[in-house]
């Protein structure tokens, strides 16, 4: 059964909240130390591969992120966007830069840095590239390779607006805390879905990129 769209997450009810599992320890989170992590992954399965099966019958499409975590003094953040209002997928949602593959993309990391200069205007020379997450597969029929980079300061970032409403940065100690991911169940039309969501100040984050960031948690928890 094809999965119901969810047009205001905000609005549905909080199923529960993961407080029970431990945050991701602070030393685990160093520029540093996520290099060390990502250079020797080892066999891992993440909790999230997907949002369930296409809602229509679009055919798949590839696609990268750009999972940018800026090395700040205060602590590593991670950058995020929220989506133009007009644009036909994923409209007004907090996402990472990306974007579909392009034939002229080496990889996903091309994907993911091409974007990511494309939206938001984040230099290529200030990010490197350490790792990827599996791919994920939205509703929307997207096959969504994360890329995962650090990103250096000093940049400036130059947002198209026509794709990106605005740009904003996240602490990353916060997103690797369980306490904060709620859980979400939505029921319509005799089917069921259910989705992450990590609230920040105005900005829901939640759904493909909520699990994402999920995926990144069970990752770097894991020993």
């Amino acid at each position: 059964m094809t999965p119901p769209r969810i047009l205001h997450p905000q609005a549905i009810p909080v199923a529960g909240i993961d407080a029970h599992l431990p945050p991701v320890p602070a030393a685990r989170l160093t520029p540093a130390a996520l290099r060390r992590r990502f250079a020797a992954p080892g066999t891992w399965t993440p909790e999230f591969a997907g949002d369930g099966r296409p809602t229509d019958d679009r055919p798949s499409a590839a696609a990268a992120v750009l999972v940018a975590i800026v090395e700040r003094e205060a602590g590593a953040t991670v950058l995020l966007t929220r989506r133009a209002e007009h644009l036909r997928d994923h409209a007004g949602q907090i996402s990472f830069p990306g974007g579909r593959v392009e034939p002229g993309d080496a990889d996903a990391a091309a994907t993911a840095l091409r974007e990511a200069e494309e939206e938001v205007g984040l230099a290529r020379a200030r990010v490197d590239v350490i790792g990827h997450l599996p791919p994920y597969t939205t509703v929307t029929h997207f096959v969504v390779t994360p890329v995962v980079a650090i990103v250096t300061p000093p940049f400036e970032l130059r947002i198209d607006a026509f794709e990106v409403a605005a740009a904003f940065e996240v602490p990353l100690a916060f997103l690797m805390d369980p306490a904060n991911h709620r859980r979400h169940v939505f029921e319509a039309g005799g089917a069921r879905r259910q989705f992450l969501s990590m609230p920040w100040g105005d900005h829901f984050i939640w759904g493909a990129t909520a699990a994402m960031l999920r995926n990144l948690y069970g990752f770097l928890a894991e020993d």
